[in-house]
């Protein structure tokens, strides 16, 4: 299976959102923190399936996991809302991304 990119991802939700844009709120930043609101319910949903079950059943059980990935699922689809909200491409996503990478392989280097 090829890898999924931040590109397609993006063009997916781009595409959700014209299909709803006459019932769900406009992408632009004010929406933004909006979207970073349900994303944080869609963390919390993720927390509850480990929290519920341990970590290890998650890895286990097919039915489970498939509920795992499905609310990771729901975070990735509004983290890539919360993207088109304020603009970030993937090529500044993948600037930062790399700048931090960089950063944090030396971080505690010395400790």
């Amino acid at each position: 299976m090829e890898d999924f990119t931040v590109n397609e991802m993006l063009e997916m939700q781009k595409k959700l959102q014209e299909n709803y844009k006459n019932r769900w709120e406009p992408i632009n930043p004010e929406t933004g923190k909006n979207k970073l609101l349900w994303m944080i319910g869609e963390i919390g949903e993720v927390i509850d399936i480990i929290k519920k079950n341990r970590a290890h059943i998650v890895m286990e059980d097919r039915e489970l996991r498939k509920d795992f990935v499905e609310e990771m699922t729901d975070v990735l689809m509004y983290y890539g809302d919360v993207m088109l909200c304020y603009g970030i491409t993937p090529e500044e996503l993948k600037r930062a991304y790399t700048e931090k990478f960089e950063r944090n392989m030396t971080r505690w280097k010395n400790n």
